[in-house]
């Protein structure tokens, strides 16, 4: 699982003898793969978002009946060649990549015994290994990409002023690629402050990235320049004029309407519910002159009343 990726991190080291073109080659390799896996779950989102309408339709039509509705969602799908989980491919995708680069890079600097490098995963005769072997550090652009950005920041304030900044560029990118996204699909439903976690979020992340191996930074630094640039592609393919895009924010505008007009209607039990009982006498003994009950004796009238 390990040696593909650190053969492919060797390959690109002969090419450029550098760690950080290196590891940045590797970065767009990884995203020049998965960017189809992009395109298209960002297509099926948006064909989604389309049918949103239809969905809808279909909640209020069968309301009470589950069942019934998972089989019409999915025929709604089927016919119009939507998966509901095509979104999720990318960053399942992306989650094992991170896991494999993060035990790539801590192996590829893993110390001997003899306090120096002891490179695992490549070839003892690629130019690699014969860089890093008899090294103590992974230096590149006079940055140690061993060393994580806490331990950088350990050893000086002046020092680790490099490794620092690295932090706050990722941050800063993190947070271009986030306000992208949420400019063009912004939901008039979600408060301002989900709004703002949703883009500072990722920033979160990025500091994150303090105890992991400047490496990784560099890693995911390429990656993010990447993903801006394709969120530019996105929008001018998808949100121009009569674009899926703009398609899919009408629909969700109208599946929205849709959901006010059900919530502003009553329904008849609740009106049944809150209609006044009516008022019941509870009078069980006839008026004065008024004949008794049928079944029922009529009461005496006493001598003393019955002349007056």
């Amino acid at each position: 699982m390990f040696t593909p990726f650190a053969w492919l991190i060797d390959t690109f080291y002969g090419w450029t003898h550098n760690y950080v073109f290196a590891i940045s080659l590797v970065a767009l390799a990884i995203m020049i793969i998965i960017a189809p896996l992009t395109m298209k779950s960002t297509k099926g989102m948006l064909e989604m978002q389309r049918l949103q309408p239809e969905m809808k339709k279909l909640q209020q039509q069968y309301k009470g009946d589950r069942q019934m509705l998972n089989q019409e969602m999915m025929k709604l799908y089927s016919d119009h060649k939507v998966n509901p989980l095509a979104s999720c491919l990318p960053l399942l995708a992306q989650m094992p990549v991170f896991i494999i680069m993060f035990q790539v890079l801590t192996g590829l600097t893993r110390m001997g015994d003899d306090g120096t490098f002891d490179p695992d995963y490549i070839s003892k005769t690629s130019d690699l290994f014969k860089a890093l072997d008899p090294a103590r550090e992974m230096l590149s652009f006079g940055l140690d990409l061993h060393l994580s950005p806490a331990e950088a920041m350990q050893k000086g304030l002046v020092y680790g002023i490099p490794y620092a900044l690295l932090i706050v560029a990722l941050g800063g990118l993190f947070f271009i690629q986030q306000r992208m996204v949420a400019s063009r699909t912004a939901s008039p439903t979600m408060s301002p402050t989900q709004a703002k976690i949703m883009q500072y979020l990722p920033v979160a992340f990025a500091v994150f990235q303090v105890f992991l191996p400047t490496a990784l930074v560099v890693y995911y630094m390429v990656q993010a320049v990447f993903r801006i640039l394709q969120q530019g592609y996105i929008t001018r393919r998808f949100y121009g004029e009569d674009g899926l895009g703009k398609q899919a924010q009408e629909a969700s505008a109208k599946a929205r309407e849709l959901g006010k007009d059900d919530d502003a209607k009553p329904s008849k039990k609740k009106e049944q519910s809150q209609a006044p009982a009516p008022i019941q006498s509870k009078r069980v003994t006839p008026g004065k002159n008024r004949p008794a009950p049928s079944g029922r004796p009529a009461r005496p009238v006493p001598p003393s009343k019955r002349n007056k």
